[in-house]
């Protein structure tokens, strides 16, 4: 019997995903502003799919915004990192970004 997933609340949009920062743009600031740094994230894990293994090997494209830009320009090229967030269109119009909305290092006391 296969589990089924749990139901989501309509509108929901929330994304968690592992990774280190492959690429950071230089800190920049929102015309509201705030400060934004745009990140790419290499992720790479191994999930099960129809009970089989999959390997995942992505790049993410994504933005931090506000504070969170201050603590990602800390953040070394090779941590190990958590980000929480939500995905929404790419100011282009094509694809999507990953607008993180919190970040913790894997190393960090108090991770589960």
């Amino acid at each position: 019997m296969t589990s089924a997933a749990p139901e989501a609340q309509p509108g929901t949009n929330r994304l968690g995903l592992s990774g280190v920062i492959k690429e950071r743009s230089a800190l920049r600031y929102t015309p509201a502003g705030l400060p934004a740094v745009d990140l790419v994230i290499d992720h790479q894990s191994v999930v099960q799919e129809e009970g089989t293994p999959r390997k995942v090997t992505m790049d993410c494209k994504a933005v931090c915004i506000g504070t969170l830009a201050i603590k990602a320009q800390q953040l070394a090229m090779s941590e190990p990192v958590v980000f929480h967030g939500f995905l929404a269109p790419a100011r282009n119009g094509r694809g999507v970004v990953f607008h993180i909305t919190s970040l913790k290092r894997l190393n960090e006391p108090g991770t589960d």
